[in-house]
């Protein structure tokens, strides 16, 4: 985030992001950078930005995701990632399944 274009409020929504990550044991160069982007993403999203991604500006808003996502701890691997095993092992009628369904038959599947 370079400091020079933004204004008081998005310094200090850096900073408290980055603390808060590194009170969760992220490292604090992973910390800086996370913050970074979440804020540049909000900046461009409030049309502060001179540029913005279409997925910055379509994506649901950061705030909004933490909230959905608070309480739920780490959800393991995505659907993405567990169809393309499932895909990679030949496992039959995984384009019907689940991620809970995709989850038990690759945990079922020994090859």
């Amino acid at each position: 985030m370079r400091q020079s274009a933004t204004s008081a409020k998005r310094r200090r929504q850096f900073e408290h992001i980055r603390k808060s990550e590194e009170q969760r044991g992220v490292p604090p160069r992973r910390a800086a950078e996370i913050a970074g982007r979440t804020v540049n993403k909000v900046r461009a999203q409030q049309g502060e930005a001179n540029t913005a991604s279409a997925t910055s500006l379509n994506d649901m808003s950061p705030s909004r995701r933490g909230g959905l996502h608070s309480h739920s701890g780490a959800q393991g691997r995505t659907y993405a990632q567990l169809y393309q095993e499932a895909r990679t092992k030949k496992i039959a009628g995984r384009s019907g399944m689940n991620k809970a369904e995709l989850l038990k038959a690759l945990a079922g599947h020994h090859h």
